[in-house]
This record gives C-alpha cells, sequence and structure tokens, in this order.
C-alpha cells in the first residue's frame, strides 16, 4: 500500500477511530485495533533457554526498513548499526526477561518497536519458533541454533552441549558476530496485477545473505548477489525512472526489482 494511503487507515483522535470502528463492525463481527507505530525503528533479538533456566542472546538484528514494512520484505542487518548502547543491552535484557516469562524452551525471536526519538518501545511478537531471523543468527555467530534448539527440547541443557563450530565452548556462551545482511527476492512476475509496494504483508518468495568485514562491503556483496544486473549499491547503472520523487518517498519495488 503507498505511504499516501496509510492515511485512509489510520484514526487521528477519538471521534476518528469510533466512525471507523462503527463502519468495520458493520460487515465484520469483529475489529483489530492497533497502535500506529509507522515510523519506529524494528529490532530483533534471538535467544536461547533450557528447562534450568539458563537463557542467553544470540543474536540483535535491524531493519533497514521502519515499522510498517514486513521484516520479510525488508533488509534485514546483523548486528544493528543504529543501536546505542544503552538501547542495545536494554532491548537484551527484556528479551531474556521475555523468555524466561514465558518459559519457553528452546530457541525464541523477539521483535521490539523503539522510537528513534525517545526511550519507548513495544513487544511486537514472540515467536517461539525458527525462522529466517534464526538462519540469518545462526550463519552471522556460527552458532547452531536449530541443532542447539532441538537439543533442548530433548531435555539437555546449555551448559551439556557443545558448541559444534567452536569445538571449545559450551552452547551457555555468546559468540562474536560477523557483519552480515540479508536481501529480500521477488518474483512478482508470475502474479496478474499484483502491487509492487511494499507494506504489512509479505510478497518476498527468498532472500541472499552477505558476510563482509563492514556494512557497506556486506550491502554491495547482497546486491550483486541478487543477479539483477546491478554491482552493488554504488558503482552500478544508472536506474531510469519516470517518478523520482515518489519512488523514493514511497517504497517499493522498483523496476530492475521487478523482474528479479
Amino acid at each position: 500500500m503507498p505511504w499516501e494511503d496509510w492515511a485512509q487507515v489510520c484514526a487521528r483522535n477519538e471521534a476518528d477511530l469510533e466512525e471507523r470502528v462503527k463502519k468495520a463492525l458493520a460487515y465484520s463481527p469483529q475489529v483489530l485495533v492497533e497502535e500506529y507505530l509507522t515510523g519506529w525503528k524494528e529490532v530483533e533479538y534471538e535467544v536461547v533457554r533450557d528447562e534450568s533456566d539458563n537463557c542467553i542472546t544470540i543474536c540483535n538484528m535491524g531493519n533497514l526498513d521502519p515499522l510498517g514494512i514486513h521484516t520479510g520484505e525488508s533488509i534485514v542487518v546483523a548486528p544493528s548499526q543504529t543501536l546505542t548502547n544503552h538501547d542495545y543491552h536494554r532491548l537484551r535484557e527484556l528479551s531474556i526477561r521475555i523468555i524466561r516469562h514465558l518459559k519457553v524452551v528452546g530457541e525464541c525471536n523477539v521483535q521490539f518497536a523503539l522510537d528513534p526519538d525517545s526511550e519507548s518501545y513495544r513487544v511486537i511478537e514472540v515467536n517461539a519458533r525458527l525462522s529466517r531471523s534464526s538462519a540469518l543468527a545462526s550463519k552471522a555467530t556460527g552458532y547452531p541454533l536449530a541443532y542447539v534448539a532441538t537439543k533442548l527440547a530433548l531435555g539437555y541443557s546449555l551448559t551439556e552441549l557443545q558448541n559444534s563450530v567452536t569445538g571449545t565452548t559450551t552452547a551457555c556462551f555468546e559468540q562474536p558476530w560477523i557483519m552480515s545482511l540479508k536481501i529480500p527476492r521477488w518474483d512478482l512476475k508470475k502474479f496478474r496485477d499484483v502491487s509492487n509496494y511494499l507494506g504489512s504483508g509479505m510478497k518476498s518468495v527468498g532472500e541472499v545473505m552477505a558476510i563482509g568485514r563492514t556494512f557497506e562491503e556486506a550491502l554491495q556483496k547482497a546486491v550483486r548477489m541478487l543477479a539483477i544486473g546491478h554491482d552493488g549499491i554504488v558503482a552500478t547503472r544508472r536506474v531510469d525512472s519516470e517518478r523520482p520523487e515518489e519512488n523514493a518517498g514511497t517504497p517499493g519495488l522498483r523496476a530492475h526489482f521487478r523482474d528479479s
């Protein structure tokens, strides 16, 4: 959905909310009302916990796009490049408290919305399962998340398991990260009359991942791996556009992404 159309589904005051809810209830027996957080940072943590309540965070990731764009549609960077040290440790502690409160045994993904202009945050969702983000976290850290999560589900503790990658530490130790980045891939040419705007629904069919010594290096590698005819964000062919201002201000797939 184009950014300008979001105004049509957002209530700006109590009277506006009441009017929209009445209209919605005329067609549906229930209505979901959520806080409008578009523009906030989206950050996630991969956490593991065993039956003995040992708990560690494996990886922290940040979306390049603000909240409002599905994680599967956004470039995801590990570790997050925009958090202060205070925000990082605060959200890390909250992730551990959440997984302990819910008594999740195994691997868990906690997603946060963080206001870029204050310390306000919201917990978006908690996924007690392996996901696309788990694969990125495993490769970025070298921590075998799927293996460890399976063992924890069978009753093992983190202190009993050896990290099969390092061979010298147990699974209860956090590991250093490698700068990693994933970019989704789309194949919209297979679908008729599909919108190329990005939003809260996921349209991507896959993704590529790149590892580098810096964010810039990883980003350049990932763009080349998309196989869309670009050598990277910079030092590449010029992208022609009939509506440059609209394209710059609206999240969507440009012409060179549509055929990828």
